[in-house]
């Protein structure tokens, strides 16, 4: 008996890996060609999601499904038109004299390389940038060359690029429209397929976890970026407000997104400033740390209860699959798959 068992696990863990890997290419595959519906879809669906919270509020204030599912597509549709005229072209004017400083700012931290350089040799050290200063001097050149092109390509398909992503905006309006109103029927629809024993664990699942991690991510990311705009305005920071939403953006990849926020912004500061970097890179660590350490325990606390290695692998699974997309999303997918074979493996305990 103890053989089989153990013949069992080996076959069950052993032919694991090969479906996991076939299953993975199989979903990276589908994702590449239904790429567009499938993230119009899901942005629309974590857009509901998110805002049903607000429709339950309203539902409360003794208003009926509908009546609150418009009122809340109208602020929202408020909010987002009143960013895109604020706060946008302010964004855009930002990222736009930032790419057109970067040849100069190339040459500064050249120079700086050449005085260290030269301050080293007065002082007997074995300091040599010339490889560096010639790579930094070639890559301005290309960097150069690569902007041009890209205006030049880029100018007559600017407009339809801006008419698509209105197209794809209504799009998300009207989808997340529509499963306020009757997603919860058609979820019960498709659900109703599966055994009661993994439907109910599914759904509880699917619900905390897309809910509780969007929301506190949006809300951690929205801390982040509110919290660095004044700090970088005292510390006179150039392009202060594009420093700061790009941080508060990358809070949006997990575990690795706000490393890599923060690292860019220091890089790109110390191309004009070594102090002005330092400083940068102090006051983002210790608003990194406030939020990590006080405030996201608070919003996220265990609910997803994945081991971080796991969440590691989820991440790397995700980025194969559905590139930047797939790991913002992979964590609460995988903590709904973790959750619901929980509920399904303690039900079956009980029943045995």
């Amino acid at each position: 008996m103890r053989r089989s068992a153990t013949v069992k696990n080996l076959l069950f863990y052993g032919l694991s890996g090969p479906i996991i890997a076939l299953n993975v290419w199989i979903l990276s595959q589908l994702y590449q060609f239904f790429q567009h519906p499938i993230t119009i879809l899901s942005i629309a669906a974590i857009l509901a999601f998110l805002l049903n919270y607000l429709v339950k509020f309203f539902e409360r204030a003794y208003l009926n499904r509908a009546q609150a599912v418009t009122i809340v597509l109208l602020v929202t549709l408020m909010i987002f038109i009143i960013l895109g005229v604020t706060l946008v072209p302010m964004i855009i004017e930002q990222a736009t004299q930032l790419l057109n400083k970067i040849p100069n700012l190339l040459r500064e931290s050249q120079a700086n390389l050449l005085n260290l350089e030269v301050w080293a040799k007065q002082r007997r050290l074995p300091l040599d940038f010339t490889v560096v200063s010639k790579q930094i001097n070639n890559n301005i050149q290309i960097y150069i060359q690569n902007v041009v092109q890209q205006i030049a390509s880029g100018a007559v398909g600017f407009a339809s690029s801006i008419l698509s992503w209105i197209l794809d905006f209504i799009l998300v309006v009207v989808l997340a429209f529509y499963m306020l109103l009757y997603g919860e029927s058609v979820w019960f629809g498709l659900s109703s397929l599966l055994p009661d024993s993994i439907r109910v664990p599914l759904t509880k699942s699917l619900k905390l976890n897309f809910h509780y991690f969007f929301l506190s991510q949006i809300l951690l990311a929205l801390f982040m970026t509110a919290s660095l705009i004044p700090i970088f305005i005292v510390l006179q920071v150039p392009f202060a407000l594009l420093f700061a939403i790009v941080i508060g953006i990358s809070q949006l990849i997990p575990i690795i997104g706000a490393t890599l926020g923060i690292g860019l912004v220091i890089f790109l500061v110390l191309l004009q400033s070594w102090s002005l970097s330092l400083q940068v890179g102090v006051a983002s660590i210790v608003m990194q740390q406030v939020k990590d350490n006080f405030l996201a325990p608070r919003l996220i606390g265990n609910f997803i209860g994945l081991n971080p290695l796991w969440i590691f692998v989820a991440i790397l699974m995700g980025f194969e699959i559905a590139g930047l997309f797939g790991t913002i999303v992979a964590i609460p997918i995988a903590g709904t798959i973790k959750g619901t074979y929980d509920a399904f493996k303690a039900s079956q305990v009980q029943d045995n």
